[in-house]
């Protein structure tokens, strides 16, 4: 793509917005362009904004940097090369081990993850490719380590980024240059570059 379909809104002077966005500058360390371009229909960003902290809140066994690593294989399976630069730059900053950023590919054999995390990398790959693969297998493995509650969370993940995946590609969102950062040193090496979202 030339430029993105949709610019980012400049907005400053919504001072909710500006203060909604904050959840960003601690989960990426800036407001995604995505976000600033879901501005344009400013009901769109504000119900987007209190969907993600949902999502992400932590209310049972699933950790923040477990999300960001499901978002990260989830946006992989779609191809979105925005959505994997910020998963694997919020998973680093919020604690996961560089041993599970720099082998997060093979989470079915590295000693670095654990079981119940497994279970949960293998239901974020299942249910994002399409058709979606998830059946009885999958699923009673899911069961054998997470809750009703856990499940929901980390489904909560994975359909969070089925929406972000469609938005970003389409749009050809402009990288930040912190995402890139991030994408160049865990994801690079296995191929990751910036694909539509650099101008």
């Amino acid at each position: 793509m030339e430029r993105p379909l949709v610019l980012p809104s400049s907005e400053k002077e919504d001072k909710n917005f500006q203060d909604l966005i904050q959840f960003f500058n601690e989960t990426l360390g800036f407001c995604p362009n995505s976000v600033k371009t879901m501005y344009h229909r400013p009901s769109i960003a504000y119900a987007f904004i209190e969907l993600n902290k949902a999502v992400m809140e932590n209310k049972g066994n699933v950790t923040s940097s477990l999300k960001r690593l499901i978002g990260y294989i989830s946006s992989n399976v779609a191809g979105c090369r925005y959505c994997q630069a910020h998963t694997i730059r919020a998973a680093e900053r919020y604690g996961a081990d560089e041993d599970k950023l720099k082998n997060i590919w093979d989470f079915r054999t590295h000693s670095v993850f654990s079981e119940a995390e497994r279970a949960a990398l293998e239901f974020a790959l299942t249910s994002s490719t399409i058709p979606n693969a998830v059946d009885d297998k999958i699923a009673k493995n899911l069961r054998l380590y997470w809750n009703d509650g856990d499940i929901v969370e980390i489904l909560g993940v994975i359909a969070l980024f089925g929406y972000l995946n469609r938005w970003n590609d389409s749009m050809g969102t402009e990288l930040e240059q912190e995402a890139i950062e991030s994408g160049d040193t865990y994801l690079k090496q296995k191929g990751w570059n910036t694909g539509k979202h650099k101008y």
